[in-house]
C-alpha cells in the first residue's frame, strides 16, 4: 500500500498544470506516494502533455466534465493509499510541504484532515487558508462586513477564524478543497465528496462530517501557491449559478433542522445574493483586466 495518492482533477488547465506537477514531484520525493490526474475531458492538450512530459503520472480519462466532487471521488475509488491530498491543478507545492503534513498526520492520529497556508499569486495569504464552520450567524458576519471590521473577534471573525496565528499550527473547521490531505481511515469512516455539488462546497461539507464524527481539523504553516481558480471565469453566469447552488445544497443538508421561517428566510437570502452576483457580472466584465504575476512562486515558497 502506498502512503500517499495525490489526486489532481484537470480540466482545460494546461497552462498550470506543468507547473503544478513539478513542484508535487520534487515536493513528494523520499514518500511512498503516486500522482493521479483525473481528467474531466479537456479540451486542451492536458492529457496529451501529461502523457509526454510526467510518465509517471496515472491519468484517469473520465470521458465528461464531471465536476470536482465525483472525479475526486473516482480517484479515491481507485487508489489504495493511507493518505489523500486532493490537489488543485493551479497550484504550487512548497518543497518541505507533503513532508511536514505527512509528518504531523503521522504523530496525530485524531487528525482527519490537514490544510496548509495558501498564498495567491501577489504573495499575499490566502484567508480561506483557515475557515469555520459556515453556519448561517457566521454567514451573516461574514456578508455584512462585520467579519472584515472585527477580524480578530472569536464571534464575528469566525468566518476565516482570523485570529488565529499564521505561523503557528492550530485546529480549524474547514479545510480548503485546493489542498485537503486527509487520511484514508477518516475518509471510510464519513465517506467520500457528496456528488450533490459539482463544484464549490464539497470541501465545506467534507470538513464538517470529519468534525461530527470525532475528527480533528488542522492548519499548517507549510506553504503553497494558489491560483485561485486559474481554470474557472468567475464574472460568468455560470460561475454565479454554480457557486450558490451548492451554498443552498450545504445550508439544506446541514441545517434542514430550523423552523420554516428561519430556512425560508436564508434562503431568500441566498437567492438575493446570487440575483447581486449576476447583477455585478457585466460591470465586472467589461472594466477587468488580467493582472500578471511578477513574483515567481519559488520567491514566494521561499
Amino acid at each position: 500500500m502506498k502512503k500517499l495518492t495525490i489526486i489532481i482533477v484537470s480540466y482545460n488547465v494546461r497552462q498550470y498544470i506543468d507547473q503544478c506537477l513539478q513542484s508535487v514531484e520534487k515536493a513528494m520525493q523520499g514518500i511512498d506516494a503516486e500522482i493521479m490526474v483525473v481528467d474531466n475531458k479537456s479540451q486542451d492538450d492536458t492529457v496529451a502533455y501529461i502523457g509526454e512530459h510526467y510518465p509517471r503520472v496515472r491519468v484517469i480519462e473520465s470521458g465528461d466534465n464531471l465536476g470536482f466532487a465525483r472525479a475526486n471521488n473516482m480517484g479515491i475509488r481507485q487508489s489504495e493509499s493511507e493518505y489523500v491530498l486532493l490537489l488543485n491543478p493551479d497550484t504550487v507545492v512548497a518543497e518541505k510541504t507533503l513532508h511536514e503534513v505527512l509528518q504531523f498526520m503521522e504523530a496525530h492520529d485524531t487528525v482527519g484532515a490537514v490544510g496548509v497556508q495558501m498564498l495567491n499569486a501577489d504573495g499575499t495569504k490566502a484567508m480561506e487558508s483557515r475557515r469555520g464552520r459556515p453556519t448561517p450567524l457566521v454567514s451573516f458576519y461574514k456578508m455584512c462586513g462585520l467579519a472584515d471590521l472585527f477580524p480578530r473577534s472569536r464571534t464575528f471573525g469566525r468566518y476565516y477564524m482570523s485570529w488565529l496565528s499564521w505561523n503557528e499550527p492550530a485546529e480549524i473547521e474547514v479545510v480548503s478543497g485546493a489542498f485537503f490531505f486527509v487520511r484514508r481511515k477518516a475518509l471510510e469512516q464519513v465517506g467520500l465528496l457528496d456528488e450533490d455539488y459539482f463544484m464549490y462546497g464539497e470541501d465545506i461539507d467534507l470538513s464538517c462530517r470529519l468534525l461530527n464524527a470525532g475528527w480533528h481539523n488542522c492548519y499548517l504553516p507549510c506553504k503553497i501557491v494558489h491560483y485561485k481558480g486559474g481554470s474557472t471565469d468567475k464574472a460568468s453566469v455560470r460561475y454565479v449559478r454554480i457557486f450558490y447552488k451548492a451554498m443552498l445544497i450545504y445550508f439544506r443538508k446541514h441545517y434542514a433542522h430550523l423552523n420554516f421561517f428561519a430556512r425560508k428566510g436564508i434562503e431568500i437570502g441566498i437567492y438575493f445574493r446570487a440575483l447581486l452576483g449576476m447583477i455585478g457580472i457585466l460591470p465586472s466584465r467589461l472594466v477587468r483586466t488580467r493582472v500578471k504575476t511578477v513574483i515567481t512562486p519559488q520567491e514566494l515558497l521561499r
